[in-house]
């Protein structure tokens, strides 16, 4: 039997003319999407420039980095700066506080933004709503700089919530110079700052979910929380363990704007973190390998903390309600 001269074999078993043709679909659709590609390159070159070109600095973490030989003619000291970092006990200690404070913001404050959203989503007086929403959102918009004036006002000997204190006991209380109320008062203005604005992205998540299942379950007798507890909640499982992720994320990152406004000498055994103690070793002290070692460590938690969030929500995610 004599070949088809319209196929050419090709050694794969594959013809020239289906390999031609998705060549062809391949560039059609490339074509289709030049404007596109256009539109993601500016992002492309970004992250380029300002994300990832700066990491080749991490380089110095591995060396004794002076100013005077720059990053490449610096000497290599290999892990040297790390061991010099977790054989100190103030680096051990910073990176307990930076964790300790961490995990309390995840843990006490997470849970707010979801509760506020719920509660503005049962709001039926658009004005009302609309109110409480602009004055939940506004401290977010605020530098840490006013916030933690606002915060230094209220709690500080002569301020407004001593001369309750004062009232009341008798004697003023030094909220900002112990530690437990330190904590406290740490936890709870971030969570005044950043509670209203977190909202956002939950109240975004409700718009997704049937109004017809609240109806159903009205109808069946189901009061506000079961319809929050099996519904709500439910349909926002989704959008919690993506914020999760994310919160697990920054567990090693504690703001530095926050701690450095809000921090004095005497809680400084808990106040410490690993920002701050980078702005006074690093940019006061000169010690940029040691610091860039530090920063680099504080990176690679955060990267296996995200992989490991990633993972146990993708296997347990379906069962978490």
């Amino acid at each position: 039997m004599e070949a088809n001269p319209a196929i050419d074999a090709r050694p794969d078993g594959k013809s020239e003319a289906a390999s031609g043709e998705r060549r062809f679909r391949t560039n059609r659709r490339f074509r289709q999407n030049v404007p596109l590609w256009l539109m993601f390159a500016p992002v492309v070159a970004f992250y380029a420039v300002f994300k990832y070109t700066p990491m080749l600095g991490l380089v110095i973490a591995f060396k004794n980095y002076t100013f005077y030989e720059g990053i490449w003619g610096s000497g290599w000291v290999g892990l040297q700066n790390f061991e010099h970092l977790f054989t100190q006990a103030q680096s051990v200690q910073i990176i307990r506080n930076t964790l300790v404070l961490s995990v309390l913001t995840v843990l006490v404050g997470f849970p707010f933004p979801i509760a506020l959203a719920i509660l503005l989503n049962e709001v039926r007086r658009a004005w009302f709503k609309r109110t409480v929403q602009t004055l939940v959102y506004l401290p977010h918009f605020f530098s840490w700089v006013i916030v933690g004036g606002i915060v230094v006002t209220l709690f500080s000997q002569s301020g407004m919530i001593n001369a309750l204190v004062a009232r009341w006991l008798g004697e003023p209380f030094a909220f900002l110079f112990h530690e437990g109320s330190w904590i406290a008062i740490f936890l709870g203005s971030g969570i005044w700052k950043e509670a209203g604005f977190s909202a956002i992205v939950y109240l975004a998540a409700m718009t997704t979910i049937d109004p017809s299942l609240y109806e159903a379950a009205s109808l069946d007798g189901a009061g506000k929380w079961k319809q929050v507890r099996h519904i709500t909640l439910p349909g926002l499982s989704p959008t919690i363990v993506l914020m999760l992720i994310l919160a697990m994320g920054r567990v090693m990152e504690v703001g530095f704007d926050q701690v450095y406004v809000l921090q004095n000498s005497i809680v400084s055994n808990v106040s410490d973190v690993i920002s701050t103690y980078i702005y006074q070793m690093g940019l006061q002290g000169g010690q940029f390998s040691l610091t860039a070692a530090l920063g680099l460590f504080e990176s690679v938690v955060g990267l296996v903390l995200v992989a490991l969030a990633n993972a146990i929500a993708r296997r347990f995610g379906r069962e978490l309600w």
